[in-house]
């Protein structure tokens, strides 16, 4: 019998983080994962982050449904991640204001880390007219925090 695999999110400190199994679809025919697969990995990552706080990454019960949407992406690629690692996806909020929010995602490996990225995020109605994030989701979301601005 094998022991279960290290795949549950949690927290350290402030930083929330998500492991993720890199299954063969992940990858390209050289057995690396696909540049754009770890965008996916970090949109999973502020979900479930999300999730873990107990909020909806998307409010469409709402009379005025609305969603996250990024404004800003940037990503940097350091290593890449290979089939059947395991890999964390490290989430940090450093900003929040009234209207957005910052966070800086990191991909590890094997203690290694392999990308480095910053999301800037809103949120939009279902029009896509940009809204303040609710105060919910604030008074969730700011103990985590290492910044806020107003």
């Amino acid at each position: 019998m094998r022991e279960p695999d290290p795949v549950t999110p949690r927290m350290e400190g402030n930083t929330f983080v998500f492991p993720v199994r890199i299954y063969y679809e992940d990858t390209d025919l050289s057995g690396i994962v696909y540049h754009a697969n770890y965008l996916r990995y970090m949109e999973r990552a502020r979900t479930e982050f999300f999730r873990f706080l107990g909020l909806k990454a998307a409010a469409m019960e709402d009379a005025d449904p609305s969603a996250w949407a990024l404004r800003k992406l940037e990503i940097d690629y350091l290593r890449p991640a290979k089939f059947d690692d395991i890999v964390e996806v490290r989430t940090n909020v450093v900003a929040l204001s009234a209207a957005r929010l910052i966070a800086q995602q990191s991909i590890y490996a094997h203690g290694v880390q392999l990308t480095r990225g910053q999301v800037e995020a809103c949120i939009i109605s279902l029009t896509g007219r940009p809204k303040r994030i609710p105060q919910e989701v604030r008074d969730k979301v700011l103990p985590f925090v290492s910044e806020t601005v107003a």
